[in-house]
């Protein structure tokens, strides 16, 4: 790894949400963690507490945050989770699934898909994300990062001595992400289709 400020680093829910980031090492992964007691919260809304799954051949973004936060269901359970700002994201070959809670005794899955196209202008698009995840999977590059950062200040300009990191920008291959929430300003999604799919047909993303 190299200094924060020369060359790149290797390294929340409706069902028609979504989006992703990333953790770029376990040490920094487990210090979000101790970060989440300081109380920044990944979402502004109830989550239902179920969580979804979304994957994207690659992921391209400027303006990243992330530090920890707690995504909160309307019955007040606390979910702890990593939250990761992204200003502008670029995503190709972009689903999201969620194994949809029934009582039926079937798998049913809800499948969004967009994104697929070859050129530039067919890629999903995002503005002001916000993502509340548990896990996440990937090879990411970071440009300019700086770990380490206060976590408190990220998320409302406030000090907090909690842990948080930032980078100008980021990109990752084979993205796979499990998140509980994900709030974006604006959403533009191309080609876009959505299937509810039952037992032996209900495949999710991964």
């Amino acid at each position: 790894m190299q200094d924060s400020h020369s060359t790149p680093v290797q390294g929340s829910t409706r069902w028609r949400r979504f989006a992703a980031l990333m953790i770029p090492s376990a040490v920094a992964a487990g210090a979000i963690v101790v970060g989440m007691a300081n109380g920044a919260i990944a979402a502004s809304f109830s989550v239902s507490g179920q969580s979804f799954k979304v994957s994207a051949d690659n992921l391209n973004g400027t303006g990243f945050k992330q530090y920890g936060g707690a995504d909160v269901t309307a019955g007040g359970q606390a979910i702890p989770v990593a939250v990761s700002e992204i200003s502008q994201a670029e995503l190709t070959n972009l689903c999201q699934t969620v194994d949809v809670k029934n009582p039926f005794g079937v798998k049913i899955v809800l499948r969004i898909e967009a994104g697929k196209g070859p050129k530039k202008a067919d890629h999903v698009t995002a503005k002001n994300l916000q993502i509340g995840m548990t896990e996440l999977s990937g090879d990411a590059t970071f440009t300019n990062i700086d770990i380490g950062r206060d976590g408190g200040e990220l998320a409302t300009g406030k000090a907090d001595g909690s842990f948080g990191q930032a980078a100008e920008g980021v990109d990752i291959d084979g993205l796979k992400q499990i998140a509980y929430s994900t709030h974006a300003g604006t959403f533009a999604l191309k080609g876009l289709t959505m299937k509810v799919l039952v037992g032996g047909d209900a495949k999710e993303c991964f």
